[in-house]
């Protein structure tokens, strides 16, 4: 008889059969909550005091919010409108207040009567609704509210004597509803099988997940919520972390043929031609990388470095040395452009040992192919004939080489340039081309906190370059505040021009393209989403700004645009060109984010630069200075000082590390963006764990896990820990976590 189903069956309910379809219907389409179990993890985003008020000063704009306050003047006005002609019309003001802060709340026509009668002066309730400004000052517009009478046997009941939840809620249900709700299922909490083995959790002194469950949903004391927190991102940490060490486990049980550099061979013969030494970063990391090649089962790295650290390098030498053992790799790009490029720095990097089969090849050389969905059909024909053959050693493309068309003859790497670009399932596609599962190299230019590699990459063993090589500049950034003094504006294509004159060359980068067909149906929307915005101008675009500036601050400069939409030979031309120096000016999108190395580039202006994100601007920033000229990064914005867009911008001004600006980035944004991105786009299952503040108990967490799944790999002991990994590992995790 199996237990497990007959623990878990009360969270395991539909809402619907709980709370009514009507309900359920809301939580579900509005919440994402299906079961009494999803209910009961919906926890509370914080708790209001009823002696003490929440802070009605500091509330964000356009945001739903739930206060607790108190009225201090309720007044009805009447007027006349196109409705009431006659003076009939009835509008109710009421202001409220906490001893932070005033606030406005107004209600029209029939909706006055209710609240006229129940929102006297020194009534408490909890008001909820959308901020919005009207004269100047915050106010909600007929807003739903639950009063707080302290006598009344169902409040107290309800509301869980001092502390009042106040949950994430939507407009169609409001906080108090959801806490309703949650007391009608909490009696089912003490069913909850618990996922934390009795050993871990005594050791750690953790409470009980019902007990957990309970505090954090009815708390009588600040203590209450801590002790359910503390539990509750155990749970978070720890039921990820087996995921991940159980992924781990498994990849390691799979062969794989262990490839190890010859002596004498291409390698050496490329390493002998190095123009300079490998730094000590480099040296350590690629030894990492080699002593995993050497094993019988297949590597999973995760190589991240800083903007220009030689990531580049260090991969192609991995390439080389499973070339050397007879074995081809494979270098994935998430664009042509970047295809192109890697395939030309690398045959310039290798140089007559790219020759492999020409005449004047050198004595170990292989064959560099590059394969593309733009090629044409001979050169197509011909790349994928040295791949079968195994004449050509290294191959570069986009997901064009995912094809079913293309065999390899005997693959041994996959290197991912850029993997948050790549979908799982190009990836696997990929492995899937082997003889037996290849190594895995998965390389990343944006620098990610080792607590988000942990949780996100756990599965990856993680290498670091965090030192550059000699003979890259220093590159300056500042914030040009263009709305605020816009001959800053001016002085940065003055300085542009100056550079030019210097014989150096300079990218403006723009968020937009400029030639969107408009759709009328899209338009409509897009205007309404931009009049909500708090700027009324559209994102600034390539073509226009080109234009304006052929014409204007950098006339008799040459000027070229280079953006997704154009052709693949044309892109390529542009690139050239530029890279030649026959171009002074290119105005691009953010195309050349990644991989595009033109040392002799030393200025680049980010237009709207609050409009892209700290990561993307760091990626955008490490384009110039690739010389021995110092570079010059200025982000233009029209945003006020006081923005947290503005904030944004001088923590990326104020610093190179990009270690820091991806800690700042995930303090400013909630994890759930960084998870839900890494993780093919499923939903976050972090809830309480905030994975920069919770650093310690993600890295003990993970020890822990490892331990658990070395020791019992299937968790035969532990049927709540497997309940909460199915719970977890939806199908679309779970087909995330198989692939990798």
């Amino acid at each position: 008889m199996d237990l497990v189903p007959a623990l878990e069956e009360p969270l395991n309910q539909p809402l619907k059969s709980v709370l009514g379809p009507a309900t359920a219907k809301v939580m579900a389409e509005h919440l994402g909550l299906h079961t009494v179990g999803d209910l009961l993890h919906h926890y509370p985003r914080r708790y209001e005091e009823r002696g003490q008020l929440t802070h009605l000063a500091d509330l964000p704009m356009d945001e739903h919010v739930t206060v607790v306050a108190q009225v201090a003047d309720a007044r009805l006005h009447t007027f006349a409108s196109s409705r009431a002609p006659r003076g009939k019309g009835q509008r109710l003001e009421v202001t409220i207040t906490d001893g932070s802060g005033r606030l406005q709340l107004v209600f029209f026509g029939n909706g006055v009567h209710k609240p006229h009668k129940e929102l006297l002066p020194g009534t408490r309730a909890m008001f909820a609704g959308k901020v919005s400004v009207f004269n100047r000052r915050l106010q909600l517009a007929h807003p739903a509210y639950e009063l707080l009478r302290g006598d009344s046997e169902e409040a107290v009941e309800t509301w869980a004597g001092a502390l009042i939840p106040i949950y994430p809620a939507t407009a169609k249900l409001e906080s108090w509803k959801i806490g309703k709700a949650v007391q009608t299922v909490l009696p089912s909490a003490q069913e909850a099988v618990d996922p934390l083995p009795d050993s871990l959790r005594a050791g750690r002194g953790l409470v009980s997940l019902p007990e957990a469950l309970l505090k954090i949903h009815r708390p009588h004391t600040k203590a209450d919520i801590a002790d359910a927190r503390a539990r509750l991102k155990w749970d978070e940490a720890f039921v990820l972390q087996v995921a991940l060490a159980r992924r781990r486990y498994a990849d390691a049980q799979l062969p794989a043929i262990p490839r190890t550099p010859r002596p004498d061979g291409l390698l050496a013969a490329f390493d002998d031609r190095l123009p300079f030494t490998l730094t000590e970063g480099q040296q350590k990391v690629s030894k990492e990388i080699f002593d995993d090649l050497a094993t019988d089962h297949p590597m999973h790295r995760l190589l991240q470095g800083e903007v220009g650290s030689g990531k580049t390098l260090v991969a192609l030498r991995a390439m080389l040395a499973v070339v050397d053992a007879g074995g081809q790799a494979a270098m994935l790009a998430p664009t042509e452009v970047l295809a192109q490029q890697h395939h030309r720095s690398v045959t310039e990097m290798m140089g007559d040992l790219a020759q492999g089969g020409m005449l004047g090849g050198a004595e170990h050389a292989t064959k560099v192919v590059l394969l593309t969905g733009s090629m044409g059909t001979a050169a197509r024909r011909q790349a994928l004939l040295d791949l079968a053959t195994g004449e050509a050693g290294i191959v570069i493309g986009t997901h064009a080489l995912i094809e079913d068309k293309v065999q390899f003859h005997d693959l041994g790497l996959v290197v991912v340039d850029e993997q948050h670009r790549f979908g799982v399932e190009q990836r696997d596609a990929l492995r899937g081309k082997g003889k037996q599962p290849p190594h895995l190299l998965v390389m990343t230019a944006t620098p990610i906190p080792r607590t988000v590699a942990m949780t996100v990459f756990g599965d990856l063993e993680t290498s670091v370059l965090d030192q550059l090589p000699a003979g890259r500049s220093p590159i300056a950034s500042h914030v040009v505040p263009a709305a605020d003094k816009p001959h800053f504006l001016a002085r940065a294509w003055e300085r542009v021009r100056e550079e030019v004159a210097k014989g150096h060359q300079a990218y403006v980068v723009c968020p937009r393209i400029g030639d969107e067909e408009e759709d009328p149906k899209k338009a409509g929307k897009k205007k309404a989403a931009e009049d909500e915005a708090a700027d009324k101008r559209p994102p600034l675009a390539v073509l226009d700004v080109a234009e304006q500036l052929r014409g204007g601050p950098l006339k008799g400069l040459t000027l070229e645009v280079l953006h997704g939409r154009m052709q693949p030979d044309d892109k390529d031309a542009v690139m050239r060109r530029f890279a030649a120096g026959d171009t002074d000016v290119l105005v691009a999108t953010t195309v050349i984010e990644v991989g595009v190395n033109v040392p002799n580039a030393t200025v680049m202006v980010i237009m709207d630069a609050d409009r892209f994100g700290v990561s993307q601007l760091h990626q955008l920033r490490g384009r110039v200075g690739r010389g021995s000229a110092p570079g010059l990064c200025l982000l233009v914005s029209e945003m006020p000082e006081a923005s947290a867009a503005r904030q944004r911008l001088n923590a990326v001004a104020s610093t190179l590390d990009g270690f820091e600006l991806s800690r700042i980035d995930l303090e400013q944004r909630r994890e759930g963006d960084v998870l839900g991105q890494a993780q093919s786009g499923a939903r976050s299952s972090l809830r309480v764990l905030a994975v920069i503040e919770d650093e310690e108990i993600i890295a003990e967490a993970r020890e822990e896990a490892m331990a658990l799944v070395e020791s019992d790999p299937e968790l035969t002991g532990l049927p709540g820990l497997r309940t909460a990994l199915d719970a977890l590992l939806d199908e679309e995790r779970e087909q995330y976590l198989e692939k990798g």
